[in-house]
């Protein structure tokens, strides 16, 4: 028979991976969702229609996954003892790259699919890198910098700290 303590940890462990997954997931749907609607709503005005509904969405759900892994790992925990502006902008960083490397093989599965062949592939994915691809890349960064800014006052402050300022009435 399991102690109840060691169960109640392991259910308060899992309820708050839940929550901050949820949380991270929903963050980026909005925004990866926002900034497609964004980008296709401009290719619409030069008549050019894109078919990607709920790829926001998609990468979103990927994304709040890799940042949980790379949490349990402890990849994003190289300057936490540092000034919060550099463990804000190393994550921002960090995680800018792993959403390039995810685009990347995204990218280049989908090429594998439409030409079924690894030159036809790269070749495809050799065109996908342009200006806009930079700039859809400066977009996630400067979108992760306030996530990762939120996340580590929050983790300087307490969590308690974070939903009483932002969820309880305040009396001044």
């Amino acid at each position: 028979m399991e102690h109840p303590i060691l169960k109640k940890t392991w259910k308060q462990k899992l309820r708050h991976e839940f929550i901050e997954y949820w949380i991270n997931a929903i963050y980026m749907a909005i925004f990866f969702s926002v900034f497609i609607f964004y980008r296709r709503l401009i290719l619409a005005h030069y008549e050019i229609y894109l078919e990607d509904y709920f790829l926001g969405l998609v990468k979103a759900l990927v994304f709040a996954k890799v940042i949980m892994i790379g949490a349990f790992f402890r990849i994003d925990r190289g300057f936490d003892h540092k000034p919060l502006i550099i463990p804000v902008v190393y994550k921002a960083i960090l995680f800018t790259v792993f959403v390039a490397v995810f685009d990347i093989v995204e990218k280049l599965i989908r090429g594998l699919i439409h030409t079924a062949s690894l030159t036809g592939a790269i070749e495809e994915l050799s065109k996908e890198f342009t200006n806009i691809w930079l700039g859809g890349a400066m977009v996630v960064f400067f979108c992760f910098i306030p996530f990762f800014a939120f996340k580590e006052v929050s983790r300087v402050l307490g969590p308690e700290k974070i939903q009483n300022l932002f969820f309880r009435k305040r009396t001044e």
